[in-house]
């Protein structure tokens, strides 16, 4: 039997701010990006979205989109801490969020030495006016990310002419292990060498030291790049767990370069059209299979505080919802929904902590309500039951309330 699963992520589409914000992200209670949205350009018209049933989900309707009662929507909480598109997208996929530390990497120096010593590796600490950092292997610096909030990042850097991205992927892994913020970014380039990394030091607020990524000419050729996050298993993902249960995954664009998918194909893209157009072709060419594709440009009109950008975004990413549905069947389910909020018109360019829409389409399907959900995982476990796999480390199925049979 065909069937298919597609999740739709519209980055930073948030519907309104979270019970929690307040504490959790201060500033962040006033958040809602679709009403900044709405507020600016009270003639926007998503019509596909509005018949998927976003304005359902807002709960609100505005002079040009109104409630579908035909529609099948919810809405979900985050549980990962903060409002981050990388944990938001683990999360979707299954895992059960841990919350992550903030500090200079200072604190973790002479751990992530011994650790890396223990396992057989040449370890080097590098010292500048006080602050330290670790070269592995002579090639593989291991210091603060210097681009996100400080504290919450460390990067693993190295000339891939000199060592290879598996082996620095390899060192990056064993980071990892004894390290609690929430991300370890290992990533490099060819044609630099390691005095183009020395060269690139740089020293933050007296507390941070890191190797400033654009300075070390990473980026200019054969650049690769994996995002290790905290409490992050890709195989209680759902991606590892159908692949390896033979089931296709397509991953389109940014959610490509966070979400783990050995055994899949994932193609990284920019453009909302080129994304759209690539989720329609991974539609057409799939028979069974699940599709997940990330809209990022959303995110980053969110970013840059431009509701106009936004709306023409959104417009885009209609667009091609509307030359998806046609080819879907009784059989096959899409989900629209976002990972976190991101309002253009909050006072700063940061993500906000936000519920998230969760539109539902199936052929013949009209008027189910999945009602508030605790996590995103939801969706991945309800993507694992609706194949009959084994489910992912965390969420609930909402499967059986959309009277879909499993495989």
């Amino acid at each position: 039997m065909s069937k298919r699963f597609i999740i739709v992520v519209l980055d930073g589409f948030g519907i309104g701010a979270m019970a929690d914000a307040a504490t959790v992200r201060p500033g962040d209670e006033k958040a809602n990006t679709l009403r900044s949205i709405l507020r600016d350009h009270p003639d926007l018209k998503l019509p596909t979205l509005e018949k998927l049933g976003l304005m359902n989900a807002y709960g609100s309707e505005s002079a040009q989109m109104k409630f579908n009662p035909q529609a099948n929507f919810g809405k979900s909480e985050l549980m990962h801490f903060g409002a981050d598109t990388f944990m938001g997208h683990q999360e979707i996929m299954g895992t059960l969020p841990k919350r992550p530390e903030v500090h200079p990497f200072q604190q973790k120096v002479d751990i992530v030495a011994q650790h890396l010593k223990a396992n057989g590796h040449h370890v080097e600490i590098i010292e500048r006016q006080g602050l330290r950092y670790v070269v592995c292997d002579d090639f593989v610096t291991v210091a603060d990310n210097l681009e996100a909030d400080l504290g919450m990042c460390y990067n693993v850097t190295a000339p891939l002419d000199l060592i290879s991205f598996e082996k620095e992927v390899e060192i990056a892994e064993q980071v990892r292990e004894v390290v609690t913020v929430g991300r370890v970014i290992v990533f490099g380039g060819t044609g630099n060498t390691m005095q183009d990394l020395y060269a690139a030091e740089e020293i933050k607020n007296g507390q941070f030291i890191g190797i400033a990524s654009a300075k070390s000419k990473s980026y200019e050729q054969g650049y690769q790049c994996r995002h290790l996050g905290y409490g992050v298993n890709q195989h209680v993902q759902a991606p590892t767990i159908l692949t390896k249960a033979g089931i296709p995954c397509v991953l389109i664009g940014k959610v490509a370069d966070i979400v783990a998918n050995d055994l899949g194909t994932s193609i990284s893209c920019v453009p909302t059209p080129e994304c759209m157009r690539l989720t329609l072709d991974a539609v057409k060419n799939t028979d069974t299979g699940f599709i997940c594709t990330n809209v990022q440009e959303t995110d980053l009109a969110g970013h840059s505080q431009d509701s106009a950008e936004y709306r023409r975004i959104l417009e885009q990413a209609d667009a091609g919802l509307a030359e998806i549905l046609p080819w879907l069947t009784e059989d096959d389910l899409l989900i629209v929904q976002a990972d976190h909020g991101n309002d253009p018109n909050i006072g700063n360019s940061r993500h906000t902590r936000e519920c998230v829409p969760l539109l539902i389409y199936r052929k013949g399907l009209e008027g189910i309500k999945i009602g508030t959900r605790r996590t995103m995982s939801d969706n991945g476990a309800t993507c694992c039951d609706f194949f009959g796999v084994t489910a992912p480390e965390n969420g609930i199925s909402y499967l059986n309330l959309l009277q879909l049979s499993k495989v």
